[in-house]
């Protein structure tokens, strides 16, 4: 079976001690979602955070744009190079997945709009509902429930691109356009223990509801594997 050469860019590193010490990095969290299925990958970091973008598009077969506690509503210092990749990517259909600031970064770079919420965070495991479908989504699931850590939100889809789900808190929780981009607002690729770790740090800044809701909702189960599956179907397919 060939490998797949999936590119990450990476949109966060995080310093903490309490997090970011005690787990493994994002793209490193990405490639044990991937490496639990028979399609093997392999994998090439580039550490956007920091301005790494690829020189030439045609450099891997696939990218994914990684989550970020930044908002993309902010102008960082990757904010223009990743915009102009973004739209380098779609215009010459090649394959992109984007999670949670990533699904954000691509509504914006192709024409969407992001808002921060007036709600503050979303937080917690909550079911991404579906209602469209594409071909690599199978096995097929009407909802999948996966983490969620949020508070900027895409409000208006992109032109060309086509609305897949909404969860309870997120009305585009996941777009396609064609058969080269794919997004979710979710966090398949976190862990509870991640997920546990990032709520004990950041509990003091949510309103004292919203925390022990997000609590409870975590005692659920979640499907992030699943859409891990999606994704891959979804790069063999595009390729």
């Amino acid at each position: 079976m060939n490998r797949i050469k999936l590119g990450i860019l990476q949109t966060n590193h995080d310093k903490s001690v309490e997090v970011g010490d005690a787990f493994p990095d994002d793209a490193h969290r990405f490639r044990d979602l991937f490496d639990q299925q028979q399609q093997r990958f392999t994998y090439r970091v580039y550490m956007t955070i920091g301005g790494e973008l690829p020189a030439d598009i045609h450099e891997q077969d696939a990218y994914l744009i990684t989550g970020s506690p930044l908002s993309v509503l902010d102008k960082h210092v990757f904010t223009d190079g990743l915009m102009d990749f973004i739209v380098r990517c779609d215009a010459s259909k090649k394959p992109l997945v984007g999670a949670c600031f990533g699904h954000q970064a691509i509504a914006l770079a192709l024409g969407g709009e992001v808002k921060k919420s007036e709600d503050g965070y979303n937080v917690g495991i909550e079911k991404t509902s579906f209602k469209n479908t594409k071909t690599w989504m199978t096995p097929a699931h009407n909802s999948l429930p996966m983490y969620m850590f949020h508070e900027d939100y895409v409000s208006q889809l992109p032109p060309g691109c086509e609305h897949l789900g909404f969860s309870e808190n997120c009305a585009i929780a996941s777009f396609a356009k064609g058969q080269h981009i794919f997004t979710t607002q979710a966090h398949p690729e976190f862990s509870h223990e991640f997920m546990s770790c990032v709520l004990r740090f950041t509990e003091s800044s949510i309103p004292t509801a919203q925390a022990q809701a997000a609590w409870d909702s975590m005692a659920g189960e979640q499907h992030g594997n699943v859409f891990g599956t999606w994704c891959t179907q979804f790069f063999q397919q595009a390729m």
